[in-house]
């Protein structure tokens, strides 16, 4: 548009050049007269600001962030989730073999004794005497409540774990339960159910209680076959092995009574205070001939200091 205006400009003025030349007037170069002009044309024109508009920055394109697939929650119980590898889980396993004290057994107020139970490791770790005895449940019997494992115990040995305690001062019957405890602070008991093991106790006023106060506590009878299967020799021997628990000094006597009447004879014993006695000398004989059926039995009766009858325990005779 301004380059415009200027040629006409330049135009009008030299036509007028030639009419003033033309009517005697002062000769102006051709030349000149368009530079002046021009000169003049310009700077009677306003300033113009040519703006430009910068381009427009360029970004490269980009693919829209996708959202993060989510994985399967972990549940606390599910068998996938990482096990701690520091966990003694493995080496919680343990079986009672044997126990002192038996159970039901009397004692005065306030006496002190102690109980000793025989724990093997069933283990394929080493316990070190950062394993723990923690109390579980029941009396505490004037006992801590946590006692360090006695001694360094290898797969398959057994520990003695003793513990003194007290009775309290008041008759009655206790029971205090306990199991050991690993380094990690996992408690365990002994056997497939992690069971507590225990002692249980009577306190008595002896000052008053007669004898009859000691008592037979528990009276198992465990029948075994020899040979264990097949029918030689001619004869089989089936035994009856009585286990009889007391809570305090006592004379028993007692019969093995069996399904056919044959009673045998009687047995006596004598415990000198709470204790158990263990005897496998009645034995019944079968031979091939006899009749074979489940239905025969043993039973343990006791007879003095009182008369009690045991459950019968049956037994199967087959010999094809």
């Amino acid at each position: 548009m301004l380059k415009k205006k200027i040629y006409n400009q330049l135009t009008l003025t030299f036509i007028a050049a030639l009419l003033i030349v033309a009517c005697g007037g002062e000769t102006i170069d051709p030349e000149t007269a368009i530079q002046t002009s021009v000169a003049e044309t310009v700077a009677a024109q306003p300033p113009i600001i040519i703006t430009e508009t910068p381009a427009a920055t360029q970004f490269p394109t980009q693919t829209p962030f996708a959202l993060p697939t989510l994985g399967t929650p972990i549940s606390l119980l599910s068998p996938t989730a990482p096990a701690n590898p520091n966990s003694k889980a493995e080496c919680a396993k343990a079986s009672l073999q044997s126990e002192t004290v038996v159970d039901g057994k009397i004692f005065k107020p306030g006496e002190q004794f102690t109980k000793t139970w025989y724990i093997t490791n069933t283990s394929a770790c080493v316990w070190d005497t950062t394993y723990k005895i923690v109390f579980w449940d029941g009396d505490i019997l004037g006992g801590g409540y946590v006692y360090q494992l006695p001694q360094v115990t290898a797969p398959g040995q057994t520990v003695p774990i003793s513990l003194v305690l007290t009775t309290p001062t008041t008759p009655g019957t206790y029971r205090s339960e306990w199991k050991l405890q690993t380094p990690d602070n996992i408690n365990f008991g002994v056997g497939v159910y992690q069971a507590a093991f225990y002692t249980e106790i009577v306190v008595a006023d002896l000052t008053t209680t007669t004898a009859i106060a000691y008592d037979i506590t528990s009276a198992s009878l465990v029948i075994t076959r020899d040979p264990k299967t097949g029918c030689q020799p001619a004869n089989i021997v089936y035994t009856a092995n009585v286990t009889i628990t007391t809570n305090g000094p006592l004379k028993v006597k007692y019969r093995i009574y069996q399904q056919d009447g044959n009673n045998g004879n009687s047995y006596k014993f004598e415990l000198t205070e709470a204790g158990v006695y263990t005897n496998s000398d009645h034995v019944w004989k079968l031979g091939r001939a006899a009749s074979q059926n489940s239905n025969r039995w043993m039973q343990i009766v006791i007879v003095e200091p009182f008369y009690r009858e045991y459950p019968q325990v049956p037994f199967e005779f087959y010999c094809p």
